[in-house]
């Protein structure tokens, strides 16, 4: 478990927050610009002097109550901003090392080999930074982080200074992180597709403190949270393919939780494959009872749970549990009242679109 406790005054802005997190997977830092995200980091880190108590499991980096104080120093963190901020001197190898020799021989606990493959940057190892993509600078500087053996990584908003394809270039090499270090990562963003890919567990923050904070799949199913989400509204579902359709190249995939699952475009993962889905509020309609004739191949028996006003007065949020599972219909409130909507009532969701996130 990770414990982070933290207040801050300044002239304009104060800091108040409370959090403990898994320690393990990621955990996004969500929320409009200024509202204390990187200072949470720079906290973290050691970089900003916050009032407080941190704590990686029962190494105590700092425990104001005690006179505890670790220097950023000697915290075993991989920090990694939006500029790259590497080497142009020196070549990726180079770079590499620069963070390698941080850390003792006996501490060192990621061979470097292994992060060259994770981050696929064997191929740059002898090139000058400068001549590398805004892609390729950020995955070596992960990759120089990780050279320091961290036992906690921290990005703040990395894909941030990127184009839509360089983006979509690093995001697989983010999930490799994720699925294959058992080490906790604490990514900072305001890019509601990158925490919907790769998070695990959300904190939601407003001016300086926490709204909520939670499992990534349980905080966005809720709507008695401002979340200025717009049209990326909607839930991430994590489930397992359970069958492909060679035929019409489609693959089911059963959601966790009892008695749901959804088709989806086959990616050509095997079966027993763990896969994550995104749903998009806009792509979910209600029906009263099940449709004959439609397009819409994912038809699902469930129940009212909530409704709450959407961002326009014209249209409503609409939570329906199918299974173990919640979906986030948007509808006109024309629908909800001619549907005479309420908590409770059996209805059969039909989920136009999912996206399967690779």
């Amino acid at each position: 478990m990770i414990e982070a406790r933290f207040r801050l005054r300044r002239r304009d802005f104060a800091l108040d927050i409370a959090l403990e997190l898994p320690a393990r997977g990621v955990t996004a830092l969500f929320g409009p610009s200024g509202c204390g995200k990187t200072t949470v980091l720079r906290a973290i880190a050691g970089l900003e002097r916050a009032q407080g108590r941190f704590a990686l499991g029962s190494e105590v980096w700092q425990d104001d109550a005690a006179g505890a104080w670790v220097p950023t120093h000697r915290r075993a963190i991989g920090y990694v901003i939006q500029d790259s901020a590497l080497f142009p001197h020196l070549d990726v190898r180079r770079n590499l090392e620069y963070g390698l020799r941080r850390v003792e021989t006996g501490e060192r606990r990621i061979a470097l080999d292994r992060v060259v493959e994770l981050l696929g940057i064997g191929a740059l190892m002898e090139r000058r930074t400068t001549t590398l993509s805004g892609g390729e600078r950020q995955r070596v500087a992960i990759a120089r982080a990780l050279a320091t053996s961290p036992r906690l990584l921290l990005l703040d908003e990395p894909l941030a200074a990127l184009d839509a394809r360089r983006k979509a270039e690093v995001l697989p090499y983010l999930d490799r992180l994720h699925d294959e270090l058992a080490l906790p990562i604490v990514y900072v963003s305001h890019a509601v597709d990158e925490l919907t890919r790769l998070a695990d567990h959300l904190v939601m923050m407003e001016s300086g403190r926490v709204l909520a904070a939670g499992p990534l799949g349980e905080l966005l199913a809720r709507l008695d949270l401002p979340l200025p989400l717009g049209e990326e509204a909607g839930v991430v579902l994590d489930g397992v393919v359970a069958e492909r359709d060679a035929q019409w190249q489609l693959a089911r995939v059963d959601i966790d939780g009892p008695g749901a699952a959804l088709w989806t475009r086959d990616h050509g993962f095997a079966l027993g494959r763990r896969v994550r889905l995104r749903v998009l509020a806009r792509d979910v309609s209600l029906a009263r009872t099940a449709q004959v004739g439609t397009s819409i191949g994912n038809q699902l028996r469930g129940a009212v749970e909530a409704i709450a006003d959407d961002e326009h007065p014209a249209l409503a949020l609409v939570r329906v549990r199918v299974g173990g599972a919640a979906l986030v219909a948007r509808l006109t409130r024309r629908s909800v009242h001619a549907l005479a909507l309420v908590p409770g009532m059996p209805v059969w969701a039909q989920v136009k679109t999912v996206a399967l996130m690779e």
